[in-house]
């Protein structure tokens, strides 16, 4: 009697305690689903926002613009072609002497360093479309030891790479918003853009620091469904 009494009390105690440990992993992963590590920006002002997928303006986050430029290999590049993928954009001219040879050399880093992962890219738009043609763009990449279906250099029209970099990317800041495509665009900026196109980071690309630092954020990114 005793023990069949102890049997019940046993069974009893495991149904509690499966019941409390599956209430406690449901808890837990709920809290996963909603949590978010790396912010939004959302404007050019950069206000880090940490949007939930719950909450009511997750839907109107800025994602970058449509677009439609030309790549190194003479292939057409559009935003869609990047949906699916992290990338790393920045801003920048083959002739330039100045901050460009730097990030350059960063960011070819930054390629190495992702080389066998194809879902992580790089896209460089030429501030000076006009020079940079796709044969000026082939000999540039590789110069630079760039992979062109991982790292991509675009070039097109003027007025639609400065509307993108100071409208979509905001790769000036705010300052870039009172400026249009007569005044020259030359920025060290990068932005991570996640799998959906929104911006989830902006760097100095001539700093090894932020290269660091990007590269830790975009394997926080990959973690993200």
């Amino acid at each position: 009697m005793v023990l069949s009494v102890l049997k019940v009390v046993y069974r009893k105690g495991i149904i509690r305690m499966t019941f409390l440990y599956c209430l406690i992993l449901s808890i837990l992963l709920a809290c996963k689903n909603d949590y978010v590590a790396l912010p939004f920006y959302n404007s050019a002002e950069f206000t880090a926002e940490w949007i939930k997928p719950n909450d009511s303006n997750y839907t109107s986050i800025h994602t970058i613009d449509t677009f439609s430029l030309t790549n190194q290999l003479g292939h057409t590049i559009t935003k869609d072609s990047l949906y699916g993928n992290i990338y790393i954009a920045n801003f920048f001219f083959t002739s330039c002497t100045s901050i460009c040879p730097k990030m350059a050399n960063n960011l070819e880093w930054l390629q190495d360093t992702f080389a066998a992962n194809k879902d992580i890219k790089l896209v460089s738009f030429s501030v000076n479309p006009e020079e940079d043609s796709v044969e000026t763009l082939n000999i540039y990449g590789e110069s630079h030891n760039i992979n062109p279906f991982k790292w991509y250099l675009l070039t097109g029209k003027r007025d639609e790479i400065y509307s993108l970099g100071r409208k979509s990317y905001f790769a000036e800041r705010e300052l870039g918003l009172k400026k249009d495509s007569t005044e020259f665009l030359h920025t060290e900026s990068m932005l991570l853009i996640d799998k959906k196109g929104r911006i989830r980071g902006i760097y100095n690309a001539t700093e090894k620091v932020d290269i660091n630092r990007v590269i830790d954020d975009i394997r926080t990114l990959m973690k993200e469904e």
